[in-house]
């Protein structure tokens, strides 16, 4: 058998898909559908993220079971950085002293793990992450 990545749906609120469709598509990923209640935005690869309007209205607790974070990695150190200012220019908080370096879960002295971890307007945990050679 073989197998690939392929989506995952996030309850979210409809105004709040302006912010996931500017956040993916300064990430690369492109928009694959839209209405008043789904979103989906897609990535190079064909995976898929749809952003679509909860049944029911509950938060979700990232520390309870379940899914605690999506991460997407970057290919650049820098582009970190740009996700960290797109974040500051939309009134969305860095969580857990991120930006930052986290040499704990990097592959050796000469590489990296810089991250920025935030939640979304829907309480959805996310991380950006770079994973590589030292810049």
């Amino acid at each position: 058998m073989k197998t690939k990545f392929g989506h995952i749906q996030f309850n979210s609120k409809p105004e709040n898909q302006n912010f996931y469709l500017n956040l993916f598509s300064s990430l690369g990923w492109k928009k694959i559908y839209q209405d008043e209640n789904m979103l989906g935005l897609g990535e190079e690869n064909g995976g898929s993220f749809w952003f679509t309007t909860p049944i029911k209205n509950i938060n979700n607790d990232y520390d309870g079971l379940g899914i605690n974070h999506v991460g997407i990695h970057t290919t650049k150190q820098v582009d970190v950085d740009e996700v960290v200012r797109f974040l500051n220019e939309n009134g969305i908080e860095v969580l857990f002293d991120t930006p930052r370096h986290r040499p704990e879960f990097s592959a050796g002295e000469e590489n990296t793990y810089y991250q920025v971890m935030f939640e979304s307007p829907d309480k959805l945990l996310f991380e950006v992450v770079y994973i590589g050679k030292k810049d």
